[in-house]
């Protein structure tokens, strides 16, 4: 499923992957923590911390805003061979937090995980040559794998976590008797990643088939989960594909049936890949970093504390101390900054840019009062802060509970409501011309030919992103040649 054409040279000169610039905002907070002694107290019970000049505004550049915010929230950096990208703790623990949700889903649905040496140019080629060894009765099917790996293609122009010459995924690999038995496990695949990008990522990705021209070589069909990204580009978020029979017959993969025949084995293969995280970031970040959903988040809750006279800071310690260990018992992921090298108002820009759903500040007035401060990430300023909330413990866990699921669930909305009002119905050629000059989406009745599919490509830059799988009732008629089609499909510009 991936190529590989040939690597550069280890002695070429690397192209920087990511800018390394600080912003004003950075270089200022990061010379007054120089010039703050170790032992000092943190300064005044700050509320809130100036969010301006973190990163290139996303209505500026998105592109600078977008490997800006990978920079600072310290997700990953550039390699020393051109197009490669190291991946840092902190985006490494969001791809975690992907594979352990997916890792029982897929072992829910009967797979199994393994590993195969890294041989391409397909995947598939390895993969057929082990099934046809395993693979001699109806009783070794289906034969269901996964593997966790990496993978090397050749890439012109690379873009961390969306396209870099290497990457990490997911390939599924499964072996069937029947072509409605192989069917049915594609279609089930994509349904588990529908489901993963709505429900763990409130990613509203729009599942359906791709077009001829978009298939991949070697598979009947091709479905697919494409996502709307905060500049309306679309990206191809998970792949799932029924390859028939085409492998099993290149490879002689066959089975003797219950009936005594021999037959050839039905395949699929399915995979998502680090792409999703650059995903998560362009769907709901913003000018002052990552917004992450909580479900996804490695850190869900950052505790700050704060003092301004050194015989406070015990006392408020002991009840940050008190406050993570409630939160941490009830299974949320929380961490504590009591470091005194930075100022509260540092940490509170720090880890808005991490996209830390849920922040608690903690000082000398919210211990007297047995209360904390709670901020959200995705509602900024004072809107977003409540005052006075409860440290009592089942008090103070079920509303952190509700907070987090009220920010999932209004990330969610928030990106269904910018997809939706960006797709735009069109009936005429003309119509979808407008709409793509225009950045948006353009979905409509489609039966022409794949000839007619690429110079709608050539002129306007856009692809058919899939045919939805839910579709209008009614009867239609194909906008480019005007004639009866049984299907919209979606048509826009891509990663």
């Amino acid at each position: 499923m991936a190529s590989l054409l040939r690597l550069p040279s280890l002695l070429s000169p690397s192209k920087p992957l990511l800018r390394r610039r600080l912003p004003a905002a950075r270089l200022a907070a990061s010379a007054s923590r120089g010039q703050a002694s170790a032992t000092a107290p943190a300064t005044t019970e700050t509320r809130g911390g100036d969010r301006e000049g973190q990163v290139t505004p996303r209505s500026v550049d998105f592109n600078a805003w977008y490997t800006d915010v990978i920079a600072a929230a310290e997700l990953a950096d550039y390699g020393p061979v051109r197009g490669t990208m190291v991946i840092r703790p902190y985006g490494y623990a969001i791809w975690e937090a992907i594979q352990d949700y997916l890792n029982v889903k897929f072992k829910e649905t009967g797979h199994s995980n393994m590993y195969f040496p890294q041989v391409r140019p397909t995947s598939e080629t390895i993969v057929n040559h082990m099934f046809t060894k395993w693979i001699q009765s109806y009783r070794d099917l289906p034969l269901m794998i996964n593997q966790w790996a990496n993978v090397t293609r050749w890439e012109m122009r690379t873009k961390p976590f969306i396209r870099t010459l290497e990457f990490l995924w997911q390939e599924g690999h499964t072996a069937h008797a029947t072509l409605e038995e192989a069917e049915k496990e594609a279609m089930q695949m994509i349904d588990v990643y529908t489901k993963f990008a709505y429900e763990q990522t409130a990613i509203p990705v729009i599942p359906g088939r791709k077009s001829r021209v978009e298939t991949f070589a070697g598979a009947n069909r091709t479905y697919t989960i494409e996502a709307m990204m905060g500049d309306r580009k679309a990206l191809q978020a998970g792949t799932s594909h029924n390859l028939g029979q085409n492998f099993s017959r290149a490879f002689g993969t066959q089975f003797m049936d219950e009936n005594g025949q021999i037959e050839h084995v039905w395949q699929t293969s399915w995979a998502i890949s680090t792409r999703f995280v650059g995903g998560i970031i362009m769907t709901h970040g913003d000018d002052a970093g990552l917004m992450l959903p909580p479900r996804i988040a490695p850190i869900q809750v950052v505790i700050v504390p704060i003092w301004k006279k050194g015989d406070e800071k015990a006392a408020v310690l002991e009840a940050v101390a008190s406050v993570h260990k409630t939160l941490n018992y009830a299974g949320i992921r929380v961490k504590v900054d009591d470091t005194e090298l930075r100022t509260p108002g540092f940490k509170f820009n720090f880890y808005e840019m991490k996209g830390v759903p849920v922040r608690i500040e903690i000082g000398p007035r919210d211990v007297t009062n047995k209360s904390v401060v709670v901020s959200r990430r995705d509602v900024p300023g004072k809107q977003g802060k409540e005052f006075g909330v409860s440290m009592e413990p089942s008090t103070l866990v079920n509303h952190i509970k509700g907070r987090l699921e009220d920010i999932q669930a209004s990330l969610l909305q928030k990106a269904i409501a910018f997809r939706d009002s960006n797709i735009v119905d069109v009936s005429s050629y003309g119509e979808l011309k407008e709409a793509i000059a225009e950045g948006k989406w353009a979905r409509g009745p489609w039966s022409a030919s794949d000839a007619d599919e690429l110079k709608v490509k050539e002129e306007t830059s856009a692809t058919i992103r899939c045919f939805p799988f839910e579709q209008p009732e009614g009867t239609k008629k194909c906008f480019m040649t005007g004639n009866p089609a049984e299907e919209v499909a979606i048509f826009a510009k891509s990663y």
